[in-house]
């Protein structure tokens, strides 16, 4: 009989099957696993989210006087002027640069000088000195997205083009993440991956030390994907804490157990004109299998990347293993958009502020 956790995951435009028992079924330890799962996933998506009062909306506007475009959060400050005349500085925390670049916003879209009003959510210790930014609006009424849930200031750009192989660059929509991310909780878990589900602290995270989520979440971060197909491998380059995977087919093996590596080793094959790919040696990482869960040096991933029929989209697909935290596979299929003009922001991952958000 399947474990009420048992987990299959789809995601494609037409929607999100899962498979899974009735909640009903789930006995208290698992009900509490999963709501952990919930609740830190969702806490790390956002990364310091929980520093801020999401229940209320405060709006401000104030003059630009300080702008770090970074990884893993943007950061700038505001001198507002208050009712009785006097001024004081506002520091409004957006999302990632990465991230928010496939948004549309870039480097250049703000600069010091420019007077803008900050749609956010106040700081629970200090919220009349720090915001957690929303959207942004100019003068002239550009808007700016400042968060990872923000809405996109363009129409996918390039919707109308067509890819003639898997090469190019692709983006994943926060809606593939999203689904990702929030099916980890009904996946069948061991004993030690029950224990450090229940365990996980936020502030623990791997992102205070620039070390990303592992594949396949790496692969649905909502930021731009470049694949580089060349004679004896294939060259994937998230614009996401300076990721890149490499897979070869040129048949070679993988190496020794001993030799790890944070994105594995990745040998692959063409099947006519889809992407198979195995990979093993993972390093051990503190969210190796999802934002919650970690991931043991026995993780195996085995996955395919095809051309979608519309040609504008990339199916991803495949089965993660890991014996040490999960008790059975876990199966996916998600979806990635054509997004053939979007140039990556190219943002390394700021240690200094990767950390902030342990002082808050």
């Amino acid at each position: 009989m399947r474990s009420a956790l048992a987990f299959v995951w789809r995601s494609h435009a037409a929607g999100t099957v899962r498979k899974s028992a009735p909640m009903k079924t789930l006995g208290p330890f698992a009900l509490a696993v999963f709501a952990t799962l919930l609740l830190t996933a969702t806490a790390l998506a956002h990364h310091s989210a929980a520093a801020f009062d999401t229940q209320k909306e405060v709006k401000v506007t104030g003059s630009v006087t300080q702008y770090r475009f970074a990884n893993p959060h943007i950061y700038l400050t505001i001198q507002v002027k208050k009712d009785d005349g006097s001024t004081a500085s506002m520091e409004v925390e957006a999302g990632a640069a990465s991230v928010l670049n496939g948004l549309g916003f870039t480097r250049d879209s703000i600069a010091v000088g420019e007077v803008v009003t900050i749609v956010g959510n106040p700081a629970r210790n200090n919220p009349n000195a720090l915001v957690l930014g929303r959207e942004l609006y100019k003068r002239d009424g550009t808007y700016v997205p400042l968060n990872i849930g923000s809405r996109s200031v363009y129409e996918a750009k390039g919707a109308a083009a067509t890819a003639s192989s898997i090469a190019g660059t692709w983006f994943a929509p926060r809606s593939e993440f999203g689904a990702f991310l929030g099916g980890t909780g009904r996946w069948a878990l061991t004993d030690k991956g029950k224990a450090a589900a229940a365990a996980a602290d936020p502030k623990a995270t791997g992102l205070k030390d620039c070390i990303p989520l592992g594949a396949p979440a790496l692969m649905l971060y909502p930021v731009a994907d470049t694949i580089a197909v060349q004679r004896d491998r294939v060259v994937m380059k998230i614009d996401w804490m300076d990721s890149e995977r490499t897979i070869y087919v040129d048949g070679r093996a993988h190496p020794p157990v001993s030799q790890t590596f944070q994105h594995g080793h990745s040998v692959g094959r063409w099947e006519g004109s889809t992407l198979a790919v195995e990979t093993t040696n993972f390093k051990e990482n503190a969210m190796g299998l999802s934002m919650a869960l970690p991931g043991s040096t026995q993780k195996r991933l085995s996955e395919r990347f095809a051309l979608g029929e519309d040609r504008k989209s990339l199916i991803y697909s495949g089965v993660l293993e890991d014996p040490v935290y999960l008790s059975q596979p876990v199966q996916w299929s998600s979806k990635l958009e054509y997004r053939p003009t979007m140039a990556p922001s190219n943002q390394k991952c700021d240690p200094e502020v990767a950390r902030k958000f342990l002082q808050q």
